[in-house]
């Protein structure tokens, strides 16, 4: 964070000072929730959660370097005391984003939205210091504590900004207002909370509602190829700029393909210039992804071959986002268990599709959460297209949710051993381990909760251990 006194904050979040003898004294290292993340000169937020409360680390976190605790109650060391920590952390960080005079540039989505993020981040990382939102920080606490990690070198701020319902991104934007705006999407995650396609394309517009005008620099950066996204241009003063691969987008991709190892390659076209893309990163989904980033810093300043450059050598940032792994014994392990929804889900089964060609493939899935009324046609969807895929191995992995995935693979024409519902992860590594054989291709992914992750780390390091049978 930039440099501030404990006075000066005190100031900006309306707290008042309890046992600091010097108020003068300055922040000057970041500012965290996590007492093991303190380091000298950090501020320490005291939330109360759920089975930890804050408050009770102030003493440690303090002997450990912390200047000073932002707190809802005094706490026996130096703190500023507030009403709430929340709303005074989000406070702060609108105070340090108005002093930074960085660009700042936001984005949403029903899916995408981290791996584009991280697409962003590297790309303009390589004309400007840039920070970004670390893996899925995307809420109302997340996004201040990353706003706080800027300082007076960052030049673009690069924010995720997630959505339970309606308000939530007008609430973030209004702490980190933003110049650039980008939605990526409108599909089913959080469906079941939100009630309906219409109510999430509600809450995602919000953000282009929070741009400056296009007289004052504003840029609604918006998917040609999603209509209920495109429809947003008339919620906006700011400039829009459409990506995608229709012919009326600003910035499109012609000539997608993937490589014989499932990575996409095509001819990226902008308003200043064209150049040619071969990604890092594997599925045809990401062409999307890629086009999203490279409208973000065509609008910034760079130039088309600068783009294909940086998008060409991006990897991946966020853990277990289509994370791969080889294994010395020829089976490819592919980790995407971090989160799922039913547009993800169907982009990460193409893109097992097209790095197996020729090879056995395995679908390991669970459930896909927030779905609410929709969760069995959902799951049912994805099992009958696993089957019209030609995956070779499905593999259902928990409780009601995983028996109507595998219930859509019987009903598509799944059968004898081609699609197999167990009870929880360990089950699903034992099935695996036994049947897996050199140079299969897995996907591992469902919704966080399901903890499918550890399918695939275990999977992934056991091609050392001799667990695989060469036949």
């Amino acid at each position: 964070m930039i440099a501030l006194s404990l006075a000066e904050i005190a100031a900006v979040v309306g707290g008042q000072t309890h046992d600091i003898p010097d108020t003068s004294v300055q922040v000057t290292g970041p500012v965290v929730r996590d007492s093991r993340e303190v380091v000298p000169g950090t501020l320490f937020v005291a939330f109360v959660g759920e089975r930890v409360d804050g408050h009770d680390f102030a003493a440690q976190v303090v002997e450990a370097g912390a200047v000073a605790v932002l707190a809802s109650r005094p706490v026996g060391v130096p703190a500023i005391v507030v009403d709430d920590v929340q709303e005074a952390l989000g406070a702060l960080a609108r105070h340090v984003v108005e002093r930074l005079g960085a660009t700042l540039v936001a984005l949403t989505g029903s899916a995408g939205k981290t791996s584009t993020k991280d697409l962003i981040a590297q790309v303009l990382g390589g004309k400007a210091p840039t920070v970004f939102t670390p893996g899925s920080l995307n809420n109302e606490i997340g996004l201040p504590l990353t706003a706080l990690s800027a300082t007076e070198e960052t030049k673009f701020l690069v924010l995720e900004m997630g959505a339970r319902g309606i308000g939530h991104i007008r609430y973030l934007a209004g702490l980190t207002p933003p110049r650039v705006g980008l939605v990526l999407n409108v599909g089913s995650a959080h469906i079941g909370e939100f009630g309906g396609r219409e109510q999430i394309a509600q809450a995602k517009g919000e953000l282009v509602e929070s741009l400056p005008s296009a007289a004052d620099g504003g840029a609604a950066i918006l998917n040609a190829d999603d209509p209920l996204v495109r429809a947003m241009a008339s919620r906006t003063k700011a400039k829009v700029v459409l990506f995608g691969e229709s012919a009326e987008a600003d910035v499109r991709a012609e000539n997608v393909r993937l490589t014989d190892s499932g990575q996409p390659s095509f001819r990226l076209h902008t308003p200043s210039g064209a150049s040619d893309v071969t990604m890092r990163l594997y599925g045809e989904h990401h062409v999307s992804n890629a086009l999203a980033a490279a409208a973000v810093a065509h609008e910034l300043g760079m130039s088309a071959t600068e783009i294909a450059t940086a998008l060409s050598g991006a990897g991946t940032l966020s853990r277990w986002r289509m994370e791969v792994t080889e294994r010395p014994d020829g089976v490819t392990i592919v980790n995407d268990a971090y989160n799922a929804n039913p547009e993800s889900m169907r982009a990460a089964l193409r893109a097992l599709v097209a790095m197996g060609k020729g090879r056995r493939t395995w679908a390991v899935l669970g459930k896909m959460a927030e779905l609410g009324d929709e969760a069995l046609a959902e799951h049912d969807a994805v099992g009958r297209l696993a089957v019209r895929l030609n995956v070779s191995k499905l593999v259902a992995v928990g409780g009601i949710e995983a028996s109507w995935l595998q219930l859509g693979a019987y009903n598509e024409g799944s059968w004898g051993e081609e699609s197999v519902h167990v009870s929880d992860a360990q089950a699903a590594i034992d099935l695996l381990r036994k049947q897996l054989r050199p140079g299969d291709v897995v996907l591992v992914k469902a919704s966080r909760s399901v903890g499918l992750e550890r399918v695939a780390q275990t999977l992934a390091e056991a091609g050392t251990e001799g667990e695989v049978a060469a036949r």
